[in-house]
């Protein structure tokens, strides 16, 4: 019967598609595409799109997200995702706010010490390919949620743009080709059967891209709603390839997964209001912390990425890291010290030993040791309304295609979300980043992360609407596209655009991106003590101001990847 259900749903998805519609050209100028009703920016041209259109059916700003989100699944498989997790931060058109926190769990049959030897060493890779990687996904229930407090539209249209990109195909980027490429090997050693993205010869831009399996998924998703993934046929796949690679995920764990809606954490600076995401995420926190600590500089005197400018930035983000790594877990399992860590004579105190002319050694900040810093794999999506609605959306499977284990039958992949857990408190995960005991591995526990989706507010007005992907350089991203923007008086298109750099306490060295770096301020940095290191790229912005004429600018980081701002 299940699969006499499967074929009927197939037909249904070919009833309903049709071909995709024309796209205008992205805008390149330093100043973003503006639109006086309404304004996405995501990580993909068609995603992008498939938001729009829902918003010319009247739908509004979480209508659009929804459709955004699975979207991206079929498009952006690399983090966009229904076999993940995320974080959104919500400012609804009274100006109310709140945050939806989707964030992947623990198995229940997770231990602490899982991904460790009889010695007591991490296994390399263990918790990062493979079944055993996989947390318990969040997305679906996190639409879901979404919808029943926001949503306009039928639920069966907000799918409909994905289902049809799924069922018809899509035209690859050259950087998805890439992107694909990288990972064939991964994909054959996580896989026990050909998925759709084992290509031999590998894959090419212009390649059309078709995902039939992952098209009745989505429709069984969009006949029952979260029950179409957590309940049924799906369920069942889920389950059935957890117990062909030796994973956790179980029946229980999927029919009981639940969001949570938190309070945001909240702060000012110079006559903003910051509205970001709480623990189990540390970016609202840091972010904070961080623009708590540049309120005691003028960054607009001292000019943007000025040696200066790096150095105070460098020094701030060291502190801020190293106490994300001693305090920071899932609040449900751990009592976080947010207070504490927001209350600003602490931060002063944290920051009174900043010297302006000479580099503290991380050693000294905090002991520790961390040897990579690595990844900027997640996806982050902006949206607006002509109403006032305003989301802010951070998603990810971790790494890119997180496990790398596609689902049999159901056509998308897995999260390797476990590897945010310490594995063994004081051992850097793939980013990088240090955990301790606040960040164990428990069964049902949330790992913590570094996205910061976040909203901004003038007095009492929508401002800015921004957020990143980047792993450890997500809220160091996030930072700099605010100061950009209230300190150095950019554009949102030039606050994106805008070399970016990152520090993080561990390792002891500042990160810059190739190119974008002068060769005096470099010297300048060596000369306080700095070791800097270049990377090609750190983050992709996607971030939307409001103006002072009530339209939108769309700020799209299309240098960093194949991001795409479109507005009406």
């Amino acid at each position: 019967m299940k699969k006499n259900l499967f074929f009927t749903i197939l037909a249904v998805i070919a009833l309903i598609a049709c071909k995709q519609q024309p796209l205008a050209i992205q805008k390149t100028s330093e100043r973003g595409p503006i639109g006086d009703s309404a304004m996405i920016v995501s990580a993909h041209p068609l995603a992008t799109e498939a938001g729009l259109e829902i918003m010319r059916q009247g739908g509004n700003a979480f209508d659009a997200a929804i459709a955004v989100h699975f979207a991206l699944q079929v498009v952006f498989p690399e983090a966009g995702n229904i076999g993940g997790g995320g974080f959104a931060v919500i400012r609804n058109k009274n100006g109310e706010s709140t945050t939806l926190d989707f964030r992947e769990k623990a198995p229940k049959a997770a231990s602490r010490d899982m991904y460790l030897d009889e010695n007591g060493d991490v296994i390399p890779l263990k918790s990062r390919l493979g079944h055993l990687a996989a947390g318990v996904p969040g997305s679906v229930a996190g639409m879901w949620a979404l919808y029943q407090e926001y949503g306009s539209l039928p639920w069966s249209d907000l799918l409909i743009p994905a289902i049809r990109l799924a069922y018809h195909g899509h035209l690859l980027t050259e950087l998805a080709a890439s992107n694909l490429n990288d990972a064939q090997e991964d994909f054959k050693k996580a896989n026990k059967y050909g998925t759709w993205a084992i290509k031999e010869g590998g894959w090419a831009k212009g390649d059309s891209s078709v995902q039939r399996e992952l098209a009745a998924t989505l429709s069984f998703i969009q006949n029952q709603g979260r029950d179409g993934f957590y309940k049924g046929i799906v369920a069942d796949q889920i389950v059935k390839e957890m117990q062909s690679g030796n994973g956790l995920i179980s029946f229980e764990d999927l029919e009981t997964y639940e969001v949570k809606w938190r309070q945001p954490v909240t702060g000012e600076y110079k006559g903003h209001r910051i509205i970001s995401m709480p623990p189990p995420s540390s970016g609202g926190v840091a972010l904070i912390q961080l623009l708590q600590g540049a309120e005691r500089y003028d960054f607009g005197k001292t000019g943007h990425n000025t040696s200066a400018t790096i150095h105070l930035m460098t020094e701030l983000e060291r502190r801020v890291y190293a106490d994300r790594a001693t305090y920071l877990g899932d609040p449900d399992y751990y009592e976080v010290p947010v207070a504490m860590l927001l209350d600003p004579e602490y931060n002063k105190k944290r920051y009174s030993d900043i010297n302006q002319k000479r580099k503290t050694s991380s050693e000294d900040i905090k002991e520790g040791k961390v040897e990579i810093i690595e990844s900027v794999q997640t996806t982050h999506y902006s949206i607006v309304d002509r109403e006032g609605n305003a989301i802010s959306v951070t998603t990810t499977l971790n790494g890119y295609f997180g496990c790398k284990v596609m689902v049999q039958g159901a056509g998308f992949f897995l999260n390797n979300e476990m590897d945010d857990f310490s594995a063994k408190p004081g051992i850097p995960n793939m980013f990088g980043l240090v955990g301790a005991e606040a960040n164990a591995i428990a069964p049902g526990k949330r790992m913590l992360s570094s996205m910061t989706p976040t909203i901004v507010e003038k007095d009492n007005r929508l401002f800015m609407v921004t957020g990143t992907p980047g792993g450890a350089t997500i809220i160091t991203s996030v930072f700099q596209s605010i100061l950009n923007v209230i300190d150095h008086g950019m554009t949102m298109q030039e606050a994106v655009n805008a070399p970016r750099l990152h520090s993080q306490w561990l390792p002891d060295i500042i990160v810059a991106e190739k190119g974008r770096l002068s060769e005096k301020t470099q010297s300048e940095l060596e000369a306080m003590g700095h070791v800097i290191e270049f990377r090609s790229g750190l983050g992709k912005v996607d971030a939307i101001l409001a103006l002072p004429d009530s339209t939108f600018e769309g700020g799209a980081d299309y240098n960093r990847g194949d991001d795409y701002a479109g507005g009406f």
